[in-house]
């Protein structure tokens, strides 16, 4: 089980890149608690106050246009999971393919993710194209807290 999403951005392929292989870029656009190492095999750990959060160990990074996390905390049903990026540039505009990979099962956790990661991606979208996301705590709420 995958979920699967795809998003254009008037954007240079490389100032996207920095957006999602960045601690301070993911802190941009998912949540502004995130650090971590931007190097393959070190880890990003994301968080959401008292929701927790995630580590995610970094698989690839490749300028060209890709990114690949693999998630190691968090909730059962993210670890062993595979948060994929992929870039393509289309004229002005940058092509996103997103998934995130490798579901058990389509659980109630992975239709709310599926829902929050486009709102995400809208996030994404906007702090390339404009400066300014909506990281986490500023994120549009969908259900009891998250």
């Amino acid at each position: 089980m995958d979920i699967l999403h795809q998003v254009g951005v008037v954007a240079p392929l490389a100032e996207v890149f920095r957006a999602v292989a960045t601690p301070e870029g993911v802190a941009g656009w998912w949540s502004i608690d995130t650090t971590g190492k931007s190097e393959v095999g070190g880890q990003l750990a994301v968080r959401f106050g008292a929701d927790g959060g995630f580590d995610l160990e970094v698989l690839d990074l490749d300028p060209a246009g890709r990114v690949r996390w693999r998630v190691v905390g968090g909730p059962d049903e993210w670890i062993g999971t595979e948060v994929g990026w992929r870039f393509e540039q289309r004229g002005a505009y940058t092509i996103v393919d997103f998934t995130h990979a490798g579901w058990r099962e389509p659980t109630d956790l992975m239709h709310e993710c599926s829902t929050k990661w486009a709102i995400f991606l809208m996030s994404f979208k906007e702090l390339v194209e404009t400066g300014r996301g909506r990281p986490a705590p500023d994120d549009v709420q969908i259900s009891d807290g998250h």
